[in-house]
């Protein structure tokens, strides 16, 4: 924060009395508004220097457009102790004349604040040319503070506590205006209406579990939760009946307290919530029922959950406005149900995919069989080709999982066909065996020669 030095009177005294001094002082020259890269500093009678080092500027239009502020550490120079700042024009930011009347001083307010409110403007910088407009018109709208202004400039007001301004910030200050809309709805509103305190209700977590087919091809649920809702007596103000919500004298219901205090190194201001209203902005006589809080506890409350087709292990489903109700009038949260699928003995998901493993006998592998195979829509026959390898998968396809939201498409499932060779042999099958062997070698015909 930027400490403004010594009162308007006495400010003015002391560029006057230094501007004498630089007169008889041929080395030490007031500079125009300019940037010069290296000039010697030097030091006048009070303290202001005239010349500067690389990166400072100077205005030079009116007496009362500078302003001196501490040096900041690495830019002080030995004998230094004060450097002269140009000051902002408020009457420049509002695109005003200094005869502009309050109402359109308050016209050309309204017309920047809503050209660079952040929530419609998000060019780069748009934010804080906000805050500077709505700083120049806190200043220009209060006759006392433009008269001070208008004779001494910015150092006039450093003691009158304006600069940083009596709203907790730019936005306090357009919601003012606006009617507290709370952003850029209903900006045609006028009047003086406190900030909205109404906050949103909070999220409800339900951990739900669902068969391996329910996660499959979906499911509805009813299922029942603990939440907040809207007390009926007070009908969510917290007010007792017969009673209404007075604005906290406190805060003037901002729900926010600017406290400032001088130190050392200059004024510091901070905005903290008011604890006589805890940061509604109201105060009032609470309700019985729901001890002003606006809500009751309501358990096992029912809601009809709807499980679309294809959610796995691990899917969050949003519900939404069926959590917590909010406060002041605020939106209820959602209901975020998580979701828990069991698995399957035989089938093996992965995605959208089925995984199956068919066993085959080596004489089926061999001449070709046909099985019978599980899937999620039931047992069926699935071809197995002679002369099959072992580890070879074959494709059922559209057997699989529906994908999310589109229950028309289909994964595959995948079966894998394990080859059984059999441990032990009787002494006919051997025997049988050994004479394929006997068929299966080459044939080497008679007297032939390598």
């Amino acid at each position: 924060m930027a400490t403004v030095v010594g009162a308007a009177a006495q400010t003015v005294v002391g560029v006057r009395q230094s501007e004498r001094l630089a007169t008889q002082q041929p080395s030490c020259h007031l500079r125009s508004a300019s940037h010069i890269d290296s000039t010697p500093t030097c030091r006048s009678g009070h303290d202001l220097v005239y010349g500067y080092s690389s990166g400072t500027f100077f205005a030079s239009d009116t007496l009362h457009s500078f302003v001196a502020r501490p040096v900041k550490r690495n830019q002080r120079r030995r004998d230094s102790n004060f450097v002269v700042h140009a000051e902002a024009d408020y009457y420049a930011r509002l695109g005003v004349g200094r005869d502009a009347s309050k109402s359109e001083i308050k016209s050309a307010y309204r017309k920047l604040a809503r050209q660079y409110h952040p929530d419609v403007n998000k060019d780069a910088g748009a934010e804080q040319k906000f805050k500077d407009i709505s700083n120049a018109y806190e200043v220009l709208s209060d006759d006392e503070k433009r008269s001070i202004y208008d004779r001494f400039g910015e150092a006039g007001l450093s003691g009158q506590g304006a600069g940083a301004g009596d709203y907790g910030s730019a936005f306090d200050l357009f919601e003012s205006l606006f009617g507290g809309m709370g952003g850029m709805g209903g900006m045609g509103g006028m009047g003086g209406a406190p900030r909205s305190r109404a906050t949103q209700g909070d999220d409800v977590r339900y951990d739900l579990t669902l068969e391996f087919k329910e996660a499959i091809f979906g499911v509805e649920k009813d299922i029942k939760i603990t939440r907040f809702e809207e007390c009926k007596t007070c009908n969510g103000n917290g007010a007792k009946p017969g009673t209404t919500p007075r604005r906290c004298k406190a805060c003037n219901g901002q729900g926010q307290v600017l406290t400032t205090a001088q130190t050392p190194l200059g004024m510091f201001q901070q905005v903290t919530t008011c604890e006589s209203c805890e940061g509604t902005g109201e105060t009032s006589s609470p309700c019985t029922t729901c001890r002003g809080d606006g809500r009751v506890k309501i358990k096992n409350k029912k809601i009809k959950l709807k499980i679309p087709a294809g959610v796995d292990d691990g899917s969050r489903l949003r519900v939404r406005s069926e959590g917590n109700a909010g406060r002041k009038g605020g939106p209820p949260g959602d209901v975020y149900v998580f979701i828990k699928a069991k698995s399957d003995s035989e089938l093996k998901r992965n995605g959208n995919d089925i995984f199956f493993s068919a066993k085959v006998s080596y004489i089926d592998a061999i001449l070709g069989t046909t099985v019978k195979v599980p899937t999620v829509d039931g047992t069926v026959d699935l071809k197995i080709p002679a002369g099959i390898q072992p580890g070879s998968t074959l494709v059922m396809a559209k057997r699989g999982v529906p994908f999310m939201g589109k229950p028309n498409m289909r994964g595959d499932q995948l079966v894998r066909v394990q080859v059984v060779i059999p441990s032990k042999l009787s002494e006919e099958e051997r025997k049988l065996i050994e004479e394929l062997k006997e068929m299966s070698l080459p044939k080497v015909a008679v007297g032939a020669t390598r």
